[in-house]
This record gives C-alpha cells, sequence and structure tokens, in this order.
C-alpha cells in the first residue's frame, strides 16, 4: 500500500481523505436534515453540538487533505481524455474543495452570530467567535449562506459522483477503480483525473 499517489492511481492517503469526508458528508447531511425538524427542547442539544463538532471535523478534514494534495503527485488523465473533460474535472474540483471549506465556516459563522453558547468542538476544545458575539443582521445571512452552500455541495458531490460511474460503466476507465480502497488491479499503466 503507498501512501503517495503516482501516474496510475491514487496513495492510500488520498483515497483515506476521500473517502473519510464522503462518509462524514453523508452523516452530517442526515443529522442535519433530522436536527432541523426536531422538537426545540433541550434533548435537542446534542444533535445541534454534535453537527457542529462534525462539521469543523470536515473543515479540518478538508484542510488537511487540501494540504497533503499539494505535495502528492496527481494521477495521470485516461489516455485520450478531450482538453474540455480534463478542464471540467479541474473546476469540479475547486468547486468541491471551495464548498467543502464554505459549508462548515459559513455554519460556523452562522452560529457564533446566535452566540447562544460557546462552541466546544466535540466538548474538548473551545473555538473562537467568528463574530465575536451576537450579531443579529449576520446571523440570517449566515444561516441562508449555510443552507444554500449545503444544497450546491450535495448537487457538486452528486454530480463528482455520477461523473465516476460515467467513467467506470460507459467509458471503461479506471478513473473510479483508481480512487476505491485497496489495490485494484488496473486496465491501464496510465489514468485520470483528481479525487
Amino acid at each position: 500500500m503507498n501512501l503517495k499517489s503516482d501516474d496510475a492511481r491514487w496513495g492510500s492517503a488520498a483515497k483515506f481523505f476521500h473517502w473519510s469526508v464522503v462518509i462524514l458528508l453523508l452523516v452530517q447531511a442526515t443529522v442535519g436534515l433530522v436536527m432541523v425538524q426536531l422538537p426545540k427542547r433541550p434533548s435537542v442539544i446534542a444533535w445541534f453540538s454534535f453537527h457542529k463538532s462534525l462539521g469543523l471535523t470536515i473543515l479540518l478534514l478538508a484542510l488537511l487533505r487540501l494540504a497533503w494534495r499539494a505535495f502528492d503527485r496527481h494521477p495521470l488523465p485516461p489516455p485520450g481524455m478531450p482538453r474540455w473533460q480534463a478542464l471540467g474535472a479541474k473546476a469540479g474540483h475547486v468547486l468541491l474543495y471551495g464548498l467543502l471549506f464554505a459549508v462548515p465556516l459559513t455554519g460556523w459563522l452562522f452560529d457564533s452570530a446566535s452566540s447562544l453558547r460557546p462552541l466546544f468542538w466535540w466538548d474538548l476544545i473551545k473555538m473562537p467567535s467568528l463574530t465575536g458575539g451576537a450579531n443579529a443582521d449576520l446571523k440570517p445571512i449566515a444561516q441562508t449562506l449555510h443552507l444554500w452552500l449545503f444544497l450546491a455541495l450535495a448537487a457538486v458531490a452528486a454530480g463528482h459522483a455520477a461523473v465516476a460511474l460515467v467513467h467506470h460503466f460507459f467509458q471503461r476507465d479506471d478513473v473510479l477503480r483508481r480512487m476505491l480502497p485497496g489495490r485494484r488491479r488496473l486496465s491501464t499503466p496510465n489514468q485520470e483525473s483528481s479525487p
């Protein structure tokens, strides 16, 4: 198992970051959609605290993933991939990274503007307020941004997954296979774009 990526496949570190973020985003989306439907009573605080801590964890993983990506090589595009597809893949990944930062940051901003109680990451680390206290003007803006950016992230992530499946089932290249956990036998030595 190679930690670093090579020309043909993603390394185990890139795969770890990719699939950890995918799994945590699925959990986070489920928790977020469920908790806003719950009756407003003290027992719901645990749901919100979990959601906030998980969001900060996703933000940290996104930062680590971006830092690792800056030093890790990227597998080559599949032979014959049109330039517009390669550019589209790069643009899609830039958008995904931007949203991976923007969604938790707007959630943190909303929490700071609400200033209901101190924000603790997993009940261990007290996080600083991004607003310096309650901000009634900023609170609804941050809340709306958080929701719409989440919906944008869900749409872009679904599109990303759909493109990977098209590559796998219709173009029959190794774009998806080389990002799957473990070592998969690849059909050709050189393969596709980024995670």
